[in-house]
């Protein structure tokens, strides 16, 4: 059931992200992600909810999401963590929450912090030692954005609007030396 202070607006952007338990894995085989990711897209498209960038780490999951129509992405997050949650305990045999509380969001108000905010979403491996680049990351819809992949989780209207060509977001990303100004205004929408 949505939080009462949850307000999801249509055609608007949000950040959502949590972390499992004391930082312990809420992925624990490759099988887990895909699985995931079935989900993400099957209940999306029934949310008429965009997915816009995703990665997903052992430990915790980042999710830029527009929400297209007036199902609020808080009925969506709440059907898909259910019912992956349910299936993992079911298949590790265990019992007791997976995430540290609810799904965190933050809304996205200004455009020049999206792409910003997609470019941390896609390098989050990278950052956390996991691949060199983060095109080796699979959990991820980057590999989607500069071509690379033919994944049906990705909004292509949104990448062309502020991207020319995949090329460009590729650079994009690998020229990912973000200003301290810069940073400290976006600390509010990411996950440290």
């Amino acid at each position: 059931m949505p939080f009462q202070q949850d307000v999801f607006t249509q055609n608007q952007y949000y950040h959502i992200f949590n972390r499992g338990v004391n930082r312990q894995k809420i992925f624990f085989i490759k099988e887990n992600y895909f699985y995931f990711l079935k989900l993400l897209r099957k209940y999306s498209e029934s949310s008429h909810a965009a997915v816009i960038a995703y990665c997903l780490m052992p430990n915790h999951y980042h999710l830029l999401l527009g929400q297209d129509s007036d199902i609020s992405i808080s009925k969506f997050m709440n059907v898909l963590f259910s019912t992956y949650v349910q299936a993992l305990n079911k298949q590790l045999a265990r019992k007791g929450p997976l995430f540290e509380g609810r799904f965190k969001h933050i809304d996205i108000e200004k455009d020049e912090y999206i792409i910003h905010l997609s470019r941390y979403i896609h390098l989050n491996p990278v950052n956390a030692g996991l691949v060199t680049a983060p095109d080796k990351w699979v959990f991820s819809n980057y590999r989607d954005w500069i071509g690379k992949r033919k994944g049906k989780l990705k909004d292509a209207n949104f990448i062309s609007f502020y991207f020319a060509s995949p090329e460009k977001y590729e650079k994009f990303v690998m020229d990912h030396k973000i200003d301290t100004e810069l940073r400290k205004r976006l600390e509010p929408y990411l996950l440290e």
